[in-house]
């Protein structure tokens, strides 16, 4: 490994762990060449695992040996070691997960792609909260839905802290982003999906009675935090579904949900 003993905070290299926002690692959503950090060395296994390139390495001294066959294909990579104290006035926070690595973002590839062979997709529309983006990607993986996909204005999904709850799924989980709702649509209903929107509706199916004839390919669309679905997303989708809810409850949590309607919609494991 190219490993490299931190002397200087200020030094130019250090700046990917200290001086840039997630916001900056990414300087504009998804481009080439933007960055996101992958915190944990299981984390950094599915980064590499999925074929995204690191930029550099950041660790105490102890975790050296757990990192180094990671880095096997990449020998040229810095690695920074520092003293816990170091570290943590480096970072602003105690490094306990083991390491941290700058990492180069994939392009995102086209829709099609992503959604090719699938039978359950899930799209998020307008989600902001990074936790909840992450817990719906962990489901997606833990339940067996094949690809997510992201609306415009949806909360990055290789953003630090959704990357630390999926426990890396957003990873391994092939996503996108779409395009606005009404090319979005349409490409979906050409590539054979029914869309099904999870809200609250007059006109709403309930989940169960959905998933009795559940159609074919199935993608799964799911609301912000706030106000639910938007009236577009209402209006283009195929179906309304609702989970009936006790004792006064109207809803739950979006990434809740998402686990309770994947578990329902799930294909069934051939043999």
């Amino acid at each position: 490994m190219h490993v490299c003993r931190i002397t200087d905070l200020d030094a130019p290299d250090l700046a990917d762990y200290s001086r840039l926002t997630d916001v900056a690692l990414r300087r504009v959503r998804e481009p080439e060449g933007g960055l996101y950090i992958a915190e944990s060395t299981k984390v950094i296994t599915r980064a590499l695992s999925a074929g995204h390139r690191p930029r550099s390495v950041l660790l105490q001294e102890q975790w050296l040996p757990d990192v180094e066959p990671l880095l096997a294909d990449h020998p040229d990579v810095p690695v920074y070691v520092g003293e816990a104290a170091v570290l943590e006035s480096l970072t602003g926070y105690n490094l306990h997960r083991g390491a941290l690595a700058a990492m180069h973002r994939p392009p995102l590839p086209p829709v099609e792609d992503v959604v090719a062979g699938a039978r359950r997709i899930v799209i998020l529309e307008d989600i902001v909260d990074h936790t909840n983006v992450g817990a719906i990607f962990r489901a997606v993986a833990g339940i067996g839905a094949d690809a997510v996909l992201i609306t415009p204005r949806c909360a990055d999904p290789l953003y630090r802290r959704s990357v630390r709850v999926s426990m890396g799924t957003v990873l391994q989980v092939p996503w996108t982003r779409l395009p606005e709702w009404p090319i979005a649509a349409p490409l979906l209903h050409d590539l054979g999906f029914t869309l099904a929107a999870l809200a609250l509706a007059e006109n709403a199916v309930t989940l169960d009675d959905f998933a009795t004839n559940a159609p074919e390919r199935i993608a799964l669309v799911l609301g912000t935090e706030g106000d639910g679905l938007s009236r577009t997303a209402l209006e283009v989708a195929d179906t309304t579904v609702v989970i009936p809810m006790l004792h006064g409850v109207d809803s739950l949590n979006v990434a809740a949900a998402s686990a309770v309607a994947l578990y329902t919609l799930r294909v069934p494991a051939a043999g």
